[in-house]
């Protein structure tokens, strides 16, 4: 704010002077040089947006191309519709699986690998080679692995005497399946995070803390997790709009089945949009799940910012 308020003041003392002719032929080569991305931007992603909210509110079939207006008619069934609140159900609980296990997962990789050692990095790029592999090899690879004739796992329980299974057909075992892909593709990014933020806490605090006879556990928990607050916030958050969001991976190991039981709602909207080309009602799924997301983040936002900030 005060910066804002400060910029025409230097530019209005600057004004008639060499300096001031400068500044000002620097802000303009600095908005020639954001204007071609704004543009982009309103025009790929701001108009659509906008375009999209008012489809939402019409009865848009895609076959015969017609539209009418219908008010809030779409959000309203939505409210009703078993199986949106079935997909919804099915994306929160894959969130709140995923984000305490991913974040500790991630939070314990970063802690291992935090102190220089002869095979850190070797353990670095093992960490992070599934977080740039492509979601559709990457589900391809774990489709194969849980197959029940020579899928890996099968042949490990196998081994142990334990029966086979076939996890992606079976409705009480696919959800699982797609979390831990979920939790394996994701955890060495989160933990390339964690790690930036273990560098920046300075070691001073736990030379104190020691001298003082803290416990490994003392440290962690007192100095540690404090200080890694406004990142765990990150995390946490982005975790959670990538869990509610899961798309890619079912469509790729169990498109939606075994009897819609891994059908998550990014799933939901492109079959309604894109299959029974209802493009109105799925319009108005997706702004509903956008403003679920909103309200969650917007929760824990607030839940970190009350949090002690060292």
């Amino acid at each position: 704010m005060a910066h804002t308020e400060l910029a025409p003041s230097i530019s209005k003392r600057c004004k008639g002077n060499p300096f001031g002719r400068a500044l000002r032929q620097e802000e303009r080569t600095a908005w020639l040089f954001i204007l071609p991305a704004l543009a982009a931007l309103l025009l790929f992603v701001f108009y659509p947006m906008v375009q999209a909210f008012f489809i939402s509110f019409q009865n848009y079939n895609m076959v015969g191309g017609s539209r009418s207006f219908n008010g809030i008619d779409n959000y309203r069934t939505l409210m009703n519709d078993s199986e949106f609140l079935a997909s919804l159900r099915h994306s929160l609980f894959f969130a709140v699986i995923v984000i305490p296990v991913q974040t500790a997962i991630s939070l314990g990789l970063a802690l291992m690998i935090q102190r220089a050692g002869r095979f850190t990095s070797l353990f670095r790029t093992a960490y992070f080679i599934p977080v740039v592999i492509s979601t559709s090899v990457a589900a391809t690879v774990f489709k194969l692995i849980y197959n029940k004739d020579f899928g890996i796992l099968n042949q490990l329980l196998k081994s142990m005497g334990l029966p086979l299974t076939n996890f992606l057909s079976n409705p009480d075992t696919a959800m699982y399946g797609i979390i831990i892909l979920g939790i394996w593709k994701a955890s060495g990014f989160f933990m390339i995070i964690f790690l930036a933020g273990l560098n920046n806490i300075s070691q001073d605090l736990y030379e104190a803390a020691r001298v003082d006879g803290a416990s490994r556990a003392q440290q962690f928990f007192r100095i540690t997790l404090p200080m890694l607050n406004r990142t765990m916030a990150f995390v946490v958050i982005m975790t959670t709009i990538d869990a509610i969001k899961l798309g890619g991976i079912v469509f790729v190991l169990t498109n939606g089945g075994p009897n819609g039981s891994t059908q998550t709602v990014v799933y939901y909207i492109w079959k309604t949009a894109f299959q029974q080309m209802q493009m109105g009602y799925g319009t108005a799924a997706a702004f509903a799940l956008f403003a679920i997301v909103l309200i969650i983040s917007l929760a824990q936002m607030t839940y970190f910012n009350k949090k002690a900030d060292y």
